[in-house]
């Protein structure tokens, strides 16, 4: 059986599902092609049947996590801790967080959608509605991109930084450098904090034109 036959054994969602599973398990470093076809019982070559490289594959995991944001935005209560009352600016707040937990869902999961974003592959929704977000605030198209990038890269930033932390102490890497986390140390309200940053210098910014 060729490569090719046998790829058609798996269909593309099957291949990137096996892919997620294997991401969650043991993490993007090992996340490799010959894994993965050994899980799928094909050979390495029948995947590029379906990817013709390993960064087209990522690309289309980083498409699937940052689309569950969307899935538990429309999912979250309008009450929801991220929405503020009268805050012109709470789906701005409402999305962020909404993509801080899809990104969270998975082992690695901001480093996956950070390389594809750095490499120009995959789809633009996580930049999209966090700008759609900022425009329904009232601001213009260039600045609601330039609000998007900047904050997008925050999110990226913030939600690696805790996934690393969070393997690193699983593993007691923290706790044997005496660098265990305080115990009022809370990642979502830190992340809050940071959003609102950038929520308050837009509005700051409305206010000086």
């Amino acid at each position: 059986m060729t490569g090719n036959e046998s790829g058609r054994r798996h269909t593309r969602d099957d291949v990137a599902l096996t892919a997620l599973r294997i991401l969650d398990d043991y993490g993007l470093p090992d996340l490799t092609m010959r894994r993965l076809a050994a899980a799928l019982d094909v050979q390495p070559s029948a995947l590029y049947w379906h990817f013709p490289n390993k960064q087209t594959l990522l690309a289309e995991l980083a498409d699937r996590i940052v689309a569950q944001a969307a899935v538990r935005r429309v999912a979250a209560p309008a009450d929801s801790a991220a929405a503020v009352p009268g805050d012109g600016m709470s789906g701005v707040r409402a999305e962020a967080a909404a993509l801080r937990d899809a990104l969270l869902a998975y082992r690695d999961g901001a480093e996956v959608v950070a390389s594809t974003l750095a490499l120009g592959l995959g789809s633009t929704l996580a930049h999209d509605r966090l700008a759609a977000a900022v425009a329904a605030g009232g601001f213009d198209d260039a600045t609601s991109g330039r609000a998007a990038t900047a904050l997008l890269h925050f999110v990226l930033g913030h939600v690696s930084h805790e996934q690393q932390r969070m393997q690193y102490d699983s593993i007691g890497v923290l706790s044997d450098a005496g660098a265990a986390p305080a115990e009022d140390d809370d990642p979502a309200a830190e992340f809050a904090f940071g959003v609102g940053l950038f929520v308050g210098g837009l509005e700051l910014s409305r206010s000086r034109r």
